[in-house]
């Protein structure tokens, strides 16, 4: 095995899948850095995906309890957009496969731009059904920000192409027939939730990059229409725009 080029050595690391593959030992007495070098990287490489792995099957649970009930299409739910200033709330339903395997899924807070927006594909080329909700500032006026969000997610269900029989929910509960859990910190907890903040989270944030097109000096394709210091600096320097959320503050105090 000393005889192969580092570069060699790298190449075959690189198809290891599993922490106990025998190249690790028969590599052990291989003195050069640039080799030892190579396998503390793959070991790296392969303890982040055993732990993806471990995290991932760790928030089927709550999937997993639906299926074993009887349940055949578990929509998650989750909402983007109760914070902001400005710019409406944004829901997904989204209904997976049993078999879905995509490890890197997690709450979408904790993910980056690039991350999130491969996911994003990759999430709409696998779910079963996914279903949008969105309430505008309008309506977060007219009603409050809690019954806005509740009329999205149940406009996010009643959008899915499949009727599902078993809502996990993100801290919230319905007026539905169909059977619900409601899950505190869900989007960190449920691999369907996790995949609805995703889906929301890239939607609204893309509207939002939209609104800063037309009401530019606020940040919008930055912030998302939360209250940043550029944020509150175009307010103050140009006031409220159409899409600001009046019931809000500071906006309220504008007005």
């Amino acid at each position: 095995m000393s005889k192969l080029t580092t570069n060699e050595i790298k190449a075959l690391l690189d198809k290891i899948i599993r922490l106990d593959d025998p190249l690790f030992d028969s590599l052990q007495e291989d003195s050069r850095k640039s080799v030892q070098q190579a396998i503390k990287s793959t070991k790296n490489r392969l303890t982040k995906a055993e732990q993806l792995k471990a995290h991932f099957e760790e928030m089927k649970e709550f999937e997993n309890q639906g299926y074993l009930a009887g349940h055949e299409y578990i929509a998650g739910i989750d909402e983007v957009g109760r914070g902001p200033l400005a710019g409406p709330v944004v829901t997904a339903a989204v209904i997976l496969p049993k078999d879905f395997n995509l490890y890197e899924v997690n709450d979408s807070k904790q993910l980056s731009l690039k991350k999130r927006n491969e996911l994003f594909e990759k999430i709409e080329e696998q779910a079963i059904a996914i279903g949008i909700g969105i309430k505008s500032h309008d309506v977060i006026d007219d009603v409050n920000i809690y019954q806005a969000t509740k009329l999205a997610m149940n406009e996010a269900v009643a959008n899915l192409s499949i009727q599902p029989d078993l809502l996990l929910i993100d801290a919230m509960t319905l007026e539905t027939n169909i059977p619900q859990e409601k899950i505190i910190k869900g989007d960190a907890r449920s691999i369907s939730i996790a995949c609805a903040s995703i889906i929301a989270k890239v939607i609204r944030d893309r509207m939002m990059e939209d609104y800063d097109l037309i009401h530019p000096g606020y940040g919008f394709s930055k912030n998302a229409g939360y209250g940043t210091k550029e944020h509150l600096l175009g307010l103050e320097t140009q006031g409220i725009c159409p899409i600001h959320r009046k019931t809000f503050a500071p906006i309220k105090n504008m007005i």
